[in-house]
């Protein structure tokens, strides 16, 4: 039995597309197993890139099974598009499996997801507005419409009309909202998206455990990360779901006892998009050059990412809240060229030093780094294969990484590719 959960250790955006495309080429399946298309994973492969959203990074391996778990809550347009995209660069969907106890989202639930936004003012969240969050809530209020009813058209039917009914009052009494979506029509063109996408529903919580029964390798999937989690994260500012480890048995249908390994994906600096205190956020042409030089765009929205020193506080409570087997740092590339980084080793909070991740956001906006300094290095390492060739200092970087996190380092990325993938331990 073989089975790695892969997480991100941040705030999302940790570059997990690239390091699930690259351990894909070792496992036998890839489940997602939780989030919606409010994630986006960029891979590059094949000289191309990719990005997806709903779809697990592996279905770039043509022999790999892909699993959606019951976790995930779908767009069908979305994935439909995704689909169609795939199929039409060459790229086989043959193996794509979705949970019937997967969600459903639906055009009322980006209504209301913009209406709450505008709502809050100068307090929103920084949603992407794709209706996750109104659709986990009326999962949590057991209002929801699942996968295997939207395959039923006699129940979905029924339940969409008493759907519509509840949200255009809500949307028209509640928001003020002129928004009013007309039953026949959203009918129609949900009967369609389940015609197409009937072939791909499938108990993916059989095919998972059948795989690990059969000792088959299973990596799954996780999308944002540890500090957008719905409880462990930096809430309010997080999504609606949980994307640390434990989530996986939750999200795909099986047991804890079968999960051997947990890789948390941290960038050599650390990102985040959207609102909330951030303490190691550089508000200077330094955080600019880092953005420019690690094209930190939202791969969903397109919004700029806010930049910042790696926070090894942060590193050290995502590996306690997935019990982290190994840790794997992307864009190392990034920043080379820079004389002097910094690595944040606590928070200095009201005359006092704190090493633990505080729980309440009023404190962590009061919170200032402590840092410690360590020398950079000026060459281009984009075409290192072997982290030995590293220059010293890039690799003494790794080690004090790993030193404050308590967690070793497995892979080490020095460019986008899958090929500019450094192994220094064999996670499968």
């Amino acid at each position: 039995m073989s089975t790695v959960v892969l997480i991100g250790a941040q705030w999302g955006d940790e570059g997990k597309g690239k390091v699930t495309d690259f351990l894909a080429q070792q496992a036998d399946m890839v489940v997602r197993y939780q989030g919606g298309n409010n994630a986006g994973h960029t891979v590059v492969a094949r000289g191309r890139t990719f990005k997806l959203h709903l779809i697990p990074s592996g279905i770039l391996h043509g022999d790999k099974m892909c699993l959606i778990g019951n976790g995930v809550v779908i767009d069908p347009a979305v994935l439909l598009q995704e689909l169609d995209s795939l199929e039409s660069q060459g790229i086989s969907t043959a193996n794509l499996r979705i949970s019937p106890r997967a969600h459903v989202i639906f055009p009322y639930h980006k209504s209301i997801d913009m209406a709450e936004e505008e709502q809050k003012g100068n307090k929103r969240i920084g949603t992407t507005c794709r209706g996750i969050g109104p659709a986990y809530t009326d999962k949590a209020s057991r209002a929801g419409i699942r996968v295997a009813e939207l395959m039923d058209r006699e129940e979905l039917a029924e339940k969409l009309r008493d759907a519509l009914e509840a949200k255009n009052k809500l949307l028209a009494r509640v928001y003020g909202s002129e928004v009013q979506f007309d039953y026949r029509e959203m009918l129609e063109q949900y009967n369609e998206y389940a015609d197409r996408l009937r072939g791909y529903v499938d108990d993916v919580s059989i095919l998972v455990n059948r795989a690990i029964d059969r000792g088959q390798k299973v990596l799954f999937e996780g999308a944002q990360g540890t500090l957008l989690d719905l409880d462990h994260g930096t809430y309010p500012y997080v999504t609606s779901s949980h994307p640390v480890a434990g989530a996986a048995c939750l999200g795909a249908g099986l047991g804890p006892t079968k999960i051997n390994t947990v890789v948390g994906v941290a960038k050599a600096y650390i990102t985040r998009v959207g609102e909330g205190p951030f303490p190691t956020e550089l508000h200077d042409r330094l955080g600019d050059h880092i953005r420019e030089r690690g094209c930190e765009f939202g791969t969903t929205t397109g919004r700029p990412r806010r930049c910042g020193w790696f926070d090894a506080v942060i590193a050290r409570y995502a590996a306690r809240i997935n019990g982290l087997s190994y840790l794997a740092i992307t864009k190392l590339d990034v920043l080379s060229g820079l004389d002097t980084l910094k690595i944040c080793t606590g928070y200095r909070y009201k005359g006092e030093v704190i090493n633990e991740f505080p729980a309440g956001l009023k404190v962590l906006a009061q919170c200032e780094p402590v840092y410690r300094e360590v020398p950079g290095w000026r060459e281009d390492i984009s075409g290192v294969r072997r982290y030995n060739d590293l220059p010293q200092n890039a690799r003494d970087y790794i080690e004090r990484i790993e030193e404050m996190a308590g967690v070793p380092v497995a892979l080490v990325g020095v460019g986008p590719g899958r090929e500019q993938t450094l192994v220094l331990q064999n996670i499968f």
